[in-house]
């Protein structure tokens, strides 16, 4: 089993897989701690996504693309974490 196939048959399967739970866990989630979390796990699975095809394709800028999704997917999750921790001191 190559690489390319590895990634097709099990890496991408995977991630589909567990994108689909993170969705459902995303709408079930009872508070917004939760939906934080899981939005930030869905970003990191997109992430990972992007990487298979960038490794598929061969191209070198998906992965800046990844990265700059990380970014703001970090900074985004640091900003609302501040916001529910100031909205509970009130």
């Amino acid at each position: 089993m190559t690489l390319f196939e590895y990634l097709h048959y099990i890496i991408l399967p995977v991630l589909v897989i567990s994108a689909v739970l993170i969705v459902w866990r995303f709408i079930k989630g009872p508070s917004i701690a939760d939906k934080i979390v899981s939005l930030d796990l869905l970003i990191t699975t997109g992430i990972g996504v992007i990487a298979v095809y960038s490794i598929i394709y061969n191209q070198s800028t998906l992965m800046d693309t990844a990265l700059i999704l990380a970014l703001i997917a970090f900074l985004s999750t640091v900003a609302l974490s501040y916001y529910l921790e100031k909205r509970k001191r009130k």
